[in-house]
């Protein structure tokens, strides 16, 4: 019986093998439940990964990021800030008349200033600026019709050519006032009256510039904590006029914003308050978009 023999002697050899062999099994199926066996996983992830996913801060590689909104991608928008640090040192030259349509006047002006000395058009420019980065930033292409880097000016007729050259969506003039009385206070936006005389013709944005006036008007109040002017606008906050160049020459949507009186000490102290620019800007930049957004 040697056939026998060899085999009970196999089985005895291989008998204690068969529990090692099959804790081995245990230990592939743990392994392969977790990497990517039965259960459904991806084969090659490890825990460290997978936590990651799960937290979101690191993406799977063919997933990109998404980028920064830019609601105002593809806008164009002027800014005006009006006048210039400059011209009181060309008097000759921004007294000179200019045709706006319905009659000529000044080609600019030297501005208002607080009884400190603090000018429009330092005012204006800074708060233009401030504007200006926060409307690039949300994807706008914005001009300015100058920088206070001119000589002077532009002049007003000038200035409503940049905005038409650039064929802007929106234009907004910035400004503060010079009201005699001290008790004058308060904000206003000026909307472009219905002109058809002569160079100047504004039937065709005087709807749309009032949207975008009332825009600017609401969310400058809203930012900066503003009233509405009490000396001019009935308590409105706006006033529409036909005298002015920068509006009656315009052929894009354009207003004027009149930030507070410079002549007023209480105003005097918010205009010459940089934080309070920064929110000056911020009124006008949110009222500018949310006119282009609809």
């Amino acid at each position: 019986m040697p056939t026998l023999n060899r085999r009970v002697r196999a089985t005895l050899l291989l008998a204690p093998l068969i529990p090692v062999c099959f804790a081995g099994y245990l230990v592939w199926q743990a392994v392969g439940d977790s990497d990517g066996g039965p259960q459904g996983g991806k084969p090659g992830a490890s825990a460290h990964k997978d936590t990651e996913d799960k937290e979101g801060s690191s993406p799977p590689s063919s997933v990109k990021p998404q980028t920064d909104e830019k609601p105002l991608d593809g806008k164009v928008i002027v800014l005006d800030p009006g006048h210039n640090p400059n011209n009181r040192d060309h008097t000759a030259e921004i007294n000179r008349k200019v045709d706006i349509g319905t009659g000529r006047k000044e080609c600019d002006t030297t501005g208002a200033a607080t009884n400190d000395g603090y000018s429009e058009a330092e005012f204006t420019l800074d708060v233009t600026r401030r504007a200006e980065r926060l409307l690039t930033g949300q994807g706008a292409t914005v001009k300015l019709t100058q920088d206070g880097k001119r000589a002077y000016g532009p002049c007003i007729d000038e200035r409503a050519a940049i905005g038409n050259k650039a064929k802007a969506d929106a234009v907004v003039s910035v400004h503060a006032d010079g009201a005699g009385s001290s008790g004058d206070r308060g904000f206003h936006v000026i909307f472009p009256a219905r002109v058809h005389d002569g160079v100047a013709d504004t039937r065709p944005i005087t709807a749309d510039s009032r949207k975008l006036g009332e825009s600017v008007l609401k969310h400058f109040a809203k930012t900066t904590g503003s009233r509405h002017s009490n000396y001019t606008g009935d308590g409105k906050g706006y006033t529409v006029r036909s005298d002015l160049g920068g509006l009656n020459l315009s052929k894009v949507p354009k207003v004027f914003i009149e930030c507070g009186n410079m002549r007023n000490a209480a105003e005097a102290d918010r205009l010459s308050d940089a934080g309070w620019r920064q929110r000056a800007a911020h009124g006008i930049a949110d009222g500018i978009r949310a006119y282009l957004q609809g």
